[in-house]
């Protein structure tokens, strides 16, 4: 088994004066226990700090673990934790305390004492260990300037905690070992506060829930998990058809682990759609984590609506050793409490399932509850799944902060897609659109063209003309023609109304769009397959959804005009196993309409430039290279400012400035705009649903507001609206605000079993579907 969370520390506990109390609570029966000691929890916080930043910053974390609570040593807090409200558990973390008793300044201001403008890292991450990390001006420089604060440390002093609690030994603050210097330093202190708030969470949770605290970190060690997964995949082996794609797939997976070798660091495996790459790609993680002393393995998927049916897949072989986790099971933390915030995940997993949002967001956030995890990160594997979905307006910050884990952190990344993007350093006459890109990525497959050529199932059929448009009553008629066949559109808007003209042919078309919460689209999607295996007739018609982590098998497949690598996807559904006598059909059409303004918009005119006089395959290394040069040429690379935040012109790293606008550039970085969005949750009753459990879930959640495992439930039947459409319908009547941004269906007709959550209302007869 794996090393228990308190064994990581290595500082030395200290013994002091046992009257100063940090935290009380209430046993089983209701009755106060023994107070937990100040002086011990805040050495039991430096020794667990110290552990989780051992490579890089120590001895910052142990300070940092020491003094974060120092404020509690006031009169004023031991007055209030005694006596008022009766020894509230969870004070510190509701904000009581922090309203009547205020405590994480005193520490922040002793370190600016003792070590002048060095000082402010640790500050920046003491000041914020409850409310976060904040922006230097107008944030912790005001805190710091304040005459509160000054009395707060001088109370805090005055109260005499112990002399070995002050003690500095040897420290010296030396910046310029930094990792990543200037550059670097964003992340690095994003890191050390990450160690200091898991650190106080773990021992206030040693204190409070001793039984809960025991049981963590007793997960199987790698080498167990290694033994499960190759077992399972010699099963699979042993059970595949001799195929030419499977036997393509098993030299997928041999190469996959004879790479493992490698020296750490960054790493592309490209291999066309259908090739194996998320099983091949685990093969790698787990046995280059073991060769190389990595703590975990991290697969990040782009699209929430996948993440679950690969979390099953994984946890189908390692059982409870997975962690799932994505931004939509958070609480509101607006509304975090005890509870909420302990069970929030720190990934001490073996092997973790995430999103891009969860992860990328985390590693720019300010948030207690998000950056917990990130010291967790050092020394992992980190596979990036469908990696050509990093989205381009962030794409600067994000291959800045990756250079910076794999050079300093000890972090494998691994590229997984069918499509690399370009991401290497490039320079223009203008540089504003110059890329400081990833350097020294090694590719896995040995021959990936060979591959390639290999994996060749389609042929695919491009538009004669790209300027000439295809109605959707043409193209009902065209794909009515087909016994099974699979049409992708851009929009919701254009998927309702290809699927109403298809009525006119076949009222058992289906459909699949973001207006079916997850458990509908996942019940469509079983029976697609059972269909298609089975040899039934089916015609779907769905939105990109159906692109990343949907493994159909479809002999027809049309796309509507997109970017490059959504064709490549696209085409990943079609004669997907190599079943079909001869090449599958993939047709391009020109929608009524071209894709919205923004990224898709830009994707579609960067595949018309690529593709306008090709004859050939265009679904070639070099054709998607050259797309993704357009893609990025025609976007800007960091469109929120974000490096300027992190990285500000006048920064240095001798002590002068250190200024850092933490706060504001986790807000600017969010991957998915949700300020527009209002989730619903709906009563659809299919499958599971049918025995009353959403009404349960929801009746728990009126009673006891949002919990973890209750948010994970709930999603799965959940869809998002724009904010504009959900007042609409609150307006009727159709929904209700269960609690603030969150909506609940009441109308029996609201959700239809087809098409999914009507947003303008009931329509009298097909097609008459408006987004």
């Amino acid at each position: 088994m794996a090393e228990g969370v308190g064994m990581r520390g290595r500082g030395k506990r200290i013994s002091g004066n046992p009257s100063a109390i940090a935290h009380a609570a209430r046993d089983s029966g209701g009755a106060w226990r023994d107070p937990h000691d100040l002086v011990e929890h805040l050495s039991g916080v430096g020794a667990l700090a110290t552990g989780f930043a051992e490579r890089y910053g120590p001895d910052w974390a142990r300070l940092a673990g020491r003094w974060h609570d120092l404020g509690k040593y006031r009169p004023r807090f031991q007055h209030y934790i005694r006596q008022a409200s009766g020894f509230e558990a969870d004070a510190h973390i509701k904000g009581e305390v922090g309203g009547k008793a205020p405590h994480s300044t005193a520490g922040a201001m002793l370190a600016t004492e003792r070590f002048g403008n060095a000082g402010r890292v640790l500050a920046y991450i003491i000041a914020g260990h409850h409310a976060g990390l904040a922006d230097w001006f107008g944030g912790l420089q005001v805190r710091l300037a304040n005459a509160d604060s000054r009395a707060e440390l001088a109370e805090s002093l005055e109260a005499n905690p112990p002399a070995a609690l002050l003690d500095t030994g040897n420290f010296k603050p030396d910046l310029r070992t930094i990792p990543g210097g200037k550059n670097g330093f964003a992340l690095w202190v994003r890191m050390l506060f990450s160690a200091l708030v898991d650190a106080d969470f773990l021992d206030t949770e040693r204190y409070m829930d001793p039984d809960k605290f025991a049981r963590r970190n007793q997960w199987p060690a790698l080498s167990e998990l290694t033994t499960l997964f190759d077992a399972h995949m010699a099963q699979l082996a042993s059970s595949a058809a001799p195929t030419p794609v499977n036997m393509l797939r098993a030299g997928i997976l041999r190469q996959c682990r004879e790479k493992a070798a490698l020296a750490p660091g960054l790493f592309s495996l490209t291999v066309p759609t259908g090739g194996g790459k998320t099983l091949s790609g685990m093969a790698f993680g787990l046995k280059h984590a073991r060769i190389h002393s990595k703590r975990r393995v991290i697969h990040v998927i782009p699209y929430t609506s996948i993440i679950e049916q690969t979390a099953d897949i994984f946890r189908s072989i390692f059982g409870e050793a997975v962690i799932e986790h994505h931004s939509n099971a958070e609480s509101d933390p607006e509304r975090e409490n005890h509870a909420s915030r302990l069970a929030c995940e720190n990934w001490d997993a073996p092997v973790i399932i995430t999103t891009n949002v969860q992860f990328f967001e985390s590693l720019f956030a300010s948030r207690t509850s998000r950056c917990r995890k990130l010291h967790n990160l050092v020394d992992s594997v980190v596979i990036l799944d469908e990696a050509q979905l990093l989205p381009p307006e962030f794409l600067q910050p994000m291959l800045d902060v990756l250079n910076l884990l794999t050079k300093h952190y000890g972090v494998s990344v691994v590229l997984s897609t069918a499509t690399q993007p370009a991401l290497s350093t490039r320079e223009y006459f203008d540089a504003s659109k110059n890329l400081r890109g990833l350097e020294d990525v090694r590719e896995l497959m040995d021959d990936p063209d060979a591959l390639y050529a290999a994996l060749e199932r389609v042929r695919v059929r491009l538009p004669a003309d790209w300027h000439a448009s295809t109605d959707w009553p043409t193209l009902a008629s065209d794909l009515a023609e087909y016994d099974s066949v699979l049409a992708i559109v851009n929009t919701r808007k254009d998927a309702h109304a290809l699927w109403g003209q298809m009525q006119e042919y076949d009222q058992g078309t289906l459909h699949l769009s973001a207006l079916m919460c997850g458990a509908h689209r996942s019940q469509i999607i079983a029976d697609i397959k059972m269909r298609l295996r089975a040899g039934i007739p089916t015609r779907v018609v769905s939105t990109q959804l159906v692109e990343a982590g949907v493994d159909v098998d479809f002999p027809v497949v049309y796309r509507a005009l997109a970017g490059l690598d959504s064709i490549a996807q696209a085409a990943g559904r079609c004669n997907r196993e190599g079943r079909l006598a001869e090449k599958g059909q993939v047709v391009v059409f020109v929608p009524p309409k071209p894709a919205p303004p923004g990224l898709l918009r830009r994707g579609e005119n960067a595949c018309r430039n690529v593709l306008y006089n090709v004859t050939g395959q265009p679904l070639t290394r070099e054709c998607f290279a050259s797309y993704f040069q357009h893609l990025y040429h025609a976007c800007e690379l960091d469109k929120k400012a974000i490096c300027d935040d992190l990285c500000m012109a006048g920064n240095t790293l001798d002590g002068r400035e250190l200024a850092v606008n933490f706060r504001s550039a986790a807000e600017k970085f969010r991957l998915i705009e949700d300020e527009d969005s209002a989730p619903i949750i709906v009563r659809y009753l299919g499958s599971d649903g049918q025995d009353g459990s959403v009404d349960k879930w929801l009746a728990t959640l009126r009673k006891e507001g949002p919990q973890r495992w209750l948010m994970r439930k709930l999603q799965r039947y959940t869809v998002n609206l724009h904010r504009s459409q959900a007042m609409q319908l609150l307006g009727q009547g159709d929904i209700e605000e269960i609690m603030p941004g969150l909506f609940v269906q009441l109308s029996d007709w609201l959700y239809d079993a087809q098409i999914g959550l009507l947003p303008e209302g009931k329509p009298t007869k097909a097609g008459q579907f408006i987004t």
